[in-house]
């Protein structure tokens, strides 16, 4: 046996090991869970002109969205913009029929914006980066 590290990995040896994981998961989980697709989507907040000032990248599976990026111009913060997309990602995160919102943030980010819209800190990552906390936070989401 050989093991192989690689910064290139081609699409076939991928998808061999998504492929042997959902074969795996099959002896747990009902084949919709196993083979769900991820729903990804993003929010954006744009200014008059059209450009991008602000804005979240999601994906969503198994019940759960993940708030992958959150981003806002500092000419927005402070504004409400960052209320505004959360409130938008988790009411369509509901409507695709989600029911809980989890995300990461770093000790210096966004930790207090995220607990202030309903989230719970459920893990810490510390020293990640270094010198740094990694948050990790959930949200179950309520009909609105």
């Amino acid at each position: 046996m050989n093991i192989e590290i690689t910064t290139q990995p081609n699409q076939v040896d991928l998808k061999t090991i998504s492929q042997g994981i959902e074969s795996y998961n099959q002896n747990y989980l009902s084949d919709d869970v196993v083979f769900e697709a991820d729903n990804k989507f993003a929010v954006f907040a744009k200014d008059a002109q059209g450009k991008v000032v602000g804005g979240i990248r999601a994906t969503a599976f198994w019940n759960y969205c993940i708030i992958e990026l959150l981003w806002l111009s500092p000419m927005t913060r402070g504004q409400g913009v960052g209320s505004k997309l959360i409130q938008a990602a988790e009411k369509f995160a509901l409507e695709k029929g989600f029911s809980y919102m989890r995300t990461e943030t770093l000790s210096f980010q966004a930790k207090p914006f995220y607990e202030k819209h309903g989230y719970s800190v459920f893990g810490e990552l510390a020293d990640y980066p270094v010198g740094h906390t990694t948050y990790c936070l959930v949200k179950k989401l309520k009909s609105i």
